[in-house]
Protein backbone atom coordinates (compact mmCIF):
# COMPACT_ATOMS: atom_id res chain seq x y z
CA UNK A 1 0.00 0.00 0.00
CA UNK A 2 0.99 3.56 -0.34
CA UNK A 3 2.42 5.62 2.92
CA UNK A 4 -0.23 6.78 5.54
CA UNK A 5 -0.86 10.57 5.67
CA UNK A 6 -1.01 11.84 8.54
CA UNK A 7 -4.67 13.12 7.44
CA UNK A 8 -5.87 9.05 7.40
CA UNK A 9 -4.59 8.85 10.86
CA UNK A 10 -6.17 11.68 12.46
CA UNK A 11 -9.45 10.85 10.69
CA UNK A 12 -8.61 7.75 12.06
CA UNK A 13 -8.69 7.93 15.71
CA UNK A 14 -10.99 10.81 15.85
CA UNK A 15 -13.56 7.75 15.28
CA UNK A 16 -11.73 5.60 17.59
CA UNK A 17 -12.05 7.68 20.23
CA UNK A 18 -15.41 8.74 19.24
CA UNK A 19 -16.73 5.57 18.35
CA UNK A 20 -19.32 7.60 15.95
CA UNK A 21 -18.98 8.31 12.71
CA UNK A 22 -21.48 11.74 13.22
CA UNK A 23 -19.69 12.85 16.15
CA UNK A 24 -16.23 12.43 14.66
CA UNK A 25 -16.81 14.25 11.52
CA UNK A 26 -18.56 17.00 13.55
CA UNK A 27 -15.00 17.12 15.93
CA UNK A 28 -13.11 16.90 12.77
CA UNK A 29 -15.37 19.65 11.03
CA UNK A 30 -16.27 17.55 8.17
CA UNK A 31 -19.38 15.76 6.34
CA UNK A 32 -19.55 12.23 7.78
CA UNK A 33 -20.16 10.55 4.35
CA UNK A 34 -15.77 11.73 3.57
CA UNK A 35 -14.99 10.84 6.38
CA UNK A 36 -16.49 7.22 5.99
CA UNK A 37 -15.47 6.92 2.75
CA UNK A 38 -11.81 8.02 3.94
CA UNK A 39 -11.40 4.99 6.75
CA UNK A 40 -12.96 2.60 4.25
CA UNK A 41 -10.25 3.37 1.98
CA UNK A 42 -7.52 3.64 5.02
CA UNK A 43 -8.86 -0.87 5.59
CA UNK A 44 -8.69 -1.53 2.27
CA UNK A 45 -5.00 -0.42 2.25
CA UNK A 46 -3.86 -1.99 4.85
CA UNK A 47 -5.62 -5.16 4.08
CA UNK A 48 -7.68 -5.45 7.18
CA UNK A 49 -10.93 -4.68 9.20
CA UNK A 50 -10.25 -1.58 11.75
CA UNK A 51 -14.08 -1.18 12.76
CA UNK A 52 -16.93 -3.46 13.37
CA UNK A 53 -19.70 -1.79 12.46
CA UNK A 54 -23.38 -3.42 14.18
CA UNK A 55 -26.23 -2.42 15.36
CA UNK A 56 -24.74 -1.75 18.51
CA UNK A 57 -22.55 1.20 17.20
CA UNK A 58 -19.24 1.32 16.22
CA UNK A 59 -16.21 -0.78 17.84
CA UNK A 60 -12.36 -1.65 17.60
CA UNK A 61 -11.21 -4.60 16.13
CA UNK A 62 -7.70 -5.98 17.76
CA UNK A 63 -6.01 -4.41 14.50
CA UNK A 64 -8.15 -1.50 15.51
CA UNK A 65 -6.69 -0.87 18.87
CA UNK A 66 -3.34 -1.48 17.39
CA UNK A 67 -4.03 1.12 14.88
CA UNK A 68 -5.03 3.61 17.70
CA UNK A 69 -2.40 3.10 20.03
CA UNK A 70 0.18 3.28 17.33
CA UNK A 71 -1.53 6.15 15.38
CA UNK A 72 -1.57 8.57 18.46
CA UNK A 73 2.45 7.57 18.99
CA UNK A 74 2.89 8.68 15.31
CA UNK A 75 0.97 12.09 15.62
CA UNK A 76 2.61 12.84 18.42
CA UNK A 77 6.03 12.38 17.14
CA UNK A 78 4.74 14.72 14.21
CA UNK A 79 3.60 16.95 16.95
CA UNK A 80 6.72 16.91 18.29
CA UNK A 81 8.70 17.92 14.92
CA UNK A 82 7.04 21.16 14.76
CA UNK A 83 7.26 22.02 18.00
CA UNK A 84 10.78 21.37 18.62
CA UNK A 85 11.68 22.99 15.74
CA UNK A 86 9.89 26.61 15.91
CA UNK A 87 11.87 26.30 19.23
CA UNK A 88 14.97 25.81 17.66
CA UNK A 89 14.44 28.82 15.21
CA UNK A 90 14.06 31.00 18.98
CA UNK A 91 16.78 34.07 19.24
CA UNK A 92 16.89 32.55 23.22
CA UNK A 93 17.56 29.05 23.66
CA UNK A 94 14.86 27.50 25.59
CA UNK A 95 14.14 24.20 27.36
CA UNK A 96 10.41 23.11 28.43
CA UNK A 97 10.53 21.29 31.72
CA UNK A 98 7.36 19.57 32.77
CA UNK A 99 6.57 18.66 36.58
CA UNK A 100 3.71 17.72 38.14
CA UNK A 101 1.79 20.98 40.22
CA UNK A 102 3.08 20.57 43.84
CA UNK A 103 5.60 17.78 43.10
CA UNK A 104 9.72 17.63 44.15
CA UNK A 105 9.32 21.48 44.45
CA UNK A 106 12.74 21.31 46.68
CA UNK A 107 14.60 19.57 44.63
CA UNK A 108 13.09 21.34 41.77
CA UNK A 109 14.45 24.40 43.03
CA UNK A 110 17.87 22.91 43.79
CA UNK A 111 17.92 21.88 40.00
CA UNK A 112 17.00 25.06 38.56
CA UNK A 113 19.44 26.85 40.57
CA UNK A 114 22.38 24.65 39.54
CA UNK A 115 21.78 25.33 35.80
CA UNK A 116 21.57 29.41 36.52
CA UNK A 117 25.07 29.20 38.31
CA UNK A 118 26.05 27.09 35.59
CA UNK A 119 27.71 28.30 31.56
CA UNK A 120 24.33 27.80 29.83
CA UNK A 121 23.35 30.23 27.85
CA UNK A 122 20.10 28.11 27.49
CA UNK A 123 16.62 29.21 29.88
CA UNK A 124 14.58 26.59 31.89
CA UNK A 125 10.96 27.15 31.08
CA UNK A 126 8.75 24.97 33.72
CA UNK A 127 5.35 23.51 32.65
CA UNK A 128 3.15 22.81 35.59
CA UNK A 129 1.25 20.12 34.08
CA UNK A 130 -1.43 17.57 35.75
CA UNK A 131 -1.28 14.10 37.59
CA UNK A 132 0.52 11.54 34.36
CA UNK A 133 0.68 14.38 31.79
CA UNK A 134 4.71 14.37 31.14
CA UNK A 135 5.15 11.19 29.43
CA UNK A 136 2.39 12.80 26.88
CA UNK A 137 4.30 16.02 26.59
CA UNK A 138 7.58 14.73 26.18
CA UNK A 139 5.98 12.36 23.26
CA UNK A 140 4.33 15.46 21.27
CA UNK A 141 7.38 17.96 21.70
CA UNK A 142 5.24 20.53 24.34
CA UNK A 143 8.18 19.38 26.54
CA UNK A 144 11.75 18.31 26.33
CA UNK A 145 12.42 16.93 30.05
CA UNK A 146 10.43 16.11 32.54
CA UNK A 147 10.75 15.19 36.07
CA UNK A 148 8.75 12.08 36.92
CA UNK A 149 8.72 9.37 39.65
CA UNK A 150 9.20 6.10 39.87
CA UNK A 151 7.69 3.20 40.09
CA UNK A 152 4.00 5.38 39.63
CA UNK A 153 5.41 7.15 35.96
CA UNK A 154 5.44 5.15 32.73
CA UNK A 155 8.84 5.29 31.36
CA UNK A 156 8.32 3.61 28.07
CA UNK A 157 10.33 4.92 25.47
CA UNK A 158 12.25 7.62 27.89
CA UNK A 159 15.51 7.63 28.79
CA UNK A 160 16.34 8.95 32.00
CA UNK A 161 18.81 9.73 35.12
CA UNK A 162 17.88 9.45 38.58
CA UNK A 163 18.39 12.17 40.92
CA UNK A 164 16.78 11.49 44.31
CA UNK A 165 15.39 8.00 46.00
CA UNK A 166 13.37 8.77 49.24
CA UNK A 167 10.65 7.28 51.48
CA UNK A 168 6.68 8.20 51.41
CA UNK A 169 4.70 10.37 53.57
CA UNK A 170 0.54 10.26 54.56
CA UNK A 171 -0.57 13.61 53.90
CA UNK A 172 -4.31 13.48 56.09
CA UNK A 173 -5.94 15.76 58.08
CA UNK A 174 -4.63 17.50 60.90
CA UNK A 175 -7.62 16.98 63.08
CA UNK A 176 -7.97 13.35 62.14
CA UNK A 177 -6.39 10.59 65.00
CA UNK A 178 -3.58 9.65 62.34
CA UNK A 179 -2.49 13.10 62.67
CA UNK A 180 -0.87 12.26 66.00
CA UNK A 181 0.92 9.10 65.04
CA UNK A 182 4.89 9.19 64.31
CA UNK A 183 4.58 6.56 61.89
CA UNK A 184 1.85 4.29 59.89
CA UNK A 185 2.02 1.58 58.16
CA UNK A 186 0.56 1.25 54.24
CA UNK A 187 -2.04 -1.51 55.59
CA UNK A 188 -3.09 1.13 58.28
CA UNK A 189 -3.99 3.76 55.29
CA UNK A 190 -5.09 1.22 53.19
CA UNK A 191 -8.80 0.81 54.74
CA UNK A 192 -9.42 4.60 56.87
CA UNK A 193 -13.15 3.83 57.82
CA UNK A 194 -14.80 7.81 56.02
CA UNK A 195 -11.14 9.10 54.67
CA UNK A 196 -10.33 6.54 51.51
CA UNK A 197 -7.06 7.16 49.77
CA UNK A 198 -7.32 9.59 46.75
CA UNK A 199 -7.80 7.73 43.45
CA UNK A 200 -5.59 9.21 40.62
CA UNK A 201 -6.07 9.01 36.97
CA UNK A 202 -5.73 5.98 35.34
CA UNK A 203 -5.22 7.09 31.58
CA UNK A 204 -1.15 7.41 31.27
CA UNK A 205 0.54 5.87 34.52
CA UNK A 206 0.36 3.13 37.16
CA UNK A 207 -0.70 4.90 40.09
CA UNK A 208 -2.47 2.35 42.27
CA UNK A 209 -6.24 2.68 42.26
CA UNK A 210 -7.65 3.78 45.21
CA UNK A 211 -11.35 4.07 46.34
CA UNK A 212 -11.49 7.81 46.66
CA UNK A 213 -12.08 10.15 44.69
CA UNK A 214 -10.54 10.78 41.62
CA UNK A 215 -7.88 13.90 41.72
CA UNK A 216 -5.90 15.03 38.86
CA UNK A 217 -4.30 18.43 40.85
CA UNK A 218 -2.78 19.28 43.82
CA UNK A 219 -5.39 22.09 43.81
CA UNK A 220 -7.86 19.39 43.88
CA UNK A 221 -5.85 16.99 46.56
CA UNK A 222 -5.02 19.65 48.98
CA UNK A 223 -8.37 20.86 49.58
CA UNK A 224 -10.11 17.44 49.27
CA UNK A 225 -7.72 16.43 52.64
CA UNK A 226 -8.36 19.62 54.34
CA UNK A 227 -11.77 18.56 54.31
CA UNK A 228 -11.49 14.80 55.62
CA UNK A 229 -12.69 13.37 52.06
CA UNK A 230 -9.98 11.79 51.35
CA UNK A 231 -5.78 10.83 52.00
CA UNK A 232 -2.75 10.32 50.20
CA UNK A 233 0.75 8.39 49.80
CA UNK A 234 3.16 10.65 48.25
CA UNK A 235 7.19 10.88 47.74
CA UNK A 236 8.24 13.14 51.07
CA UNK A 237 9.39 15.75 48.99
CA UNK A 238 6.35 16.17 47.85
CA UNK A 239 4.94 17.44 50.95
CA UNK A 240 6.20 20.82 50.58
CA UNK A 241 2.60 21.88 49.11
CA UNK A 242 0.76 20.86 52.41
CA UNK A 243 -1.29 23.24 54.07
CA UNK A 244 -1.76 24.08 57.71
CA UNK A 245 -4.50 21.54 57.58
CA UNK A 246 -2.54 18.41 56.52
CA UNK A 247 -0.12 16.53 58.77
CA UNK A 248 2.41 14.40 56.82
CA UNK A 249 3.02 11.41 58.54
CA UNK A 250 5.80 8.46 57.03
CA UNK A 251 5.00 5.57 55.89
CA UNK A 252 7.17 2.97 56.85
CA UNK A 253 6.62 0.37 54.87
CA UNK A 254 5.78 2.32 51.27
CA UNK A 255 8.09 1.42 48.40
CA UNK A 256 10.84 4.28 47.61
CA UNK A 257 10.31 6.56 45.29
CA UNK A 258 12.92 7.69 42.99
CA UNK A 259 12.76 10.91 41.04
CA UNK A 260 14.35 11.25 37.64
CA UNK A 261 14.90 13.83 35.18
CA UNK A 262 13.58 11.98 31.50
CA UNK A 263 13.60 12.60 27.89
CA UNK A 264 12.61 11.05 24.82
CA UNK A 265 14.66 8.18 23.67
CA UNK A 266 16.55 9.30 21.43
CA UNK A 267 16.43 13.52 21.90
CA UNK A 268 19.08 13.93 23.93
CA UNK A 269 19.98 17.21 22.72
CA UNK A 270 23.16 19.45 23.45
CA UNK A 271 20.70 21.42 26.21
CA UNK A 272 19.30 18.38 27.29
CA UNK A 273 22.33 16.59 27.89
CA UNK A 274 24.03 19.48 29.98
CA UNK A 275 21.03 19.79 32.23
CA UNK A 276 21.20 15.93 33.03
CA UNK A 277 24.76 16.30 34.02
CA UNK A 278 23.60 18.93 36.14
CA UNK A 279 21.25 17.01 37.33
CA UNK A 280 23.99 13.74 38.28
CA UNK A 281 25.75 16.23 40.03
CA UNK A 282 22.76 17.05 42.54
CA UNK A 283 22.01 13.47 42.25
CA UNK A 284 25.74 12.40 44.07
CA UNK A 285 25.38 16.02 46.16
CA UNK A 286 21.91 14.29 47.53
CA UNK A 287 22.69 10.59 47.79
CA UNK A 288 23.40 10.28 51.70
Amino acid sequence: MEALETRELRYFVAVAEELHFGRAAERLNMAQPPLSRAIQKLERGLGVVLLDRGRQGVSLTPAGRTMLAESRLALDAVDAVARRTRRAASPEPVLVLATKAGASHELLKKLLDAHEAGPSTVRIEVLLCEIGEQARLLRDGRADVALMHVPFDVMTDLDSTAILTEGQVAIVPSSHPLARRTSLTTAEVSDVPGLPIARWPRHDHTYPPGPGPEVRSQSQLAQLVALGRTLLVIPASSRAWQWPEHVAVPVVDAPAVTTLLAWRAGARSAAVAELAETAERLAAHERP
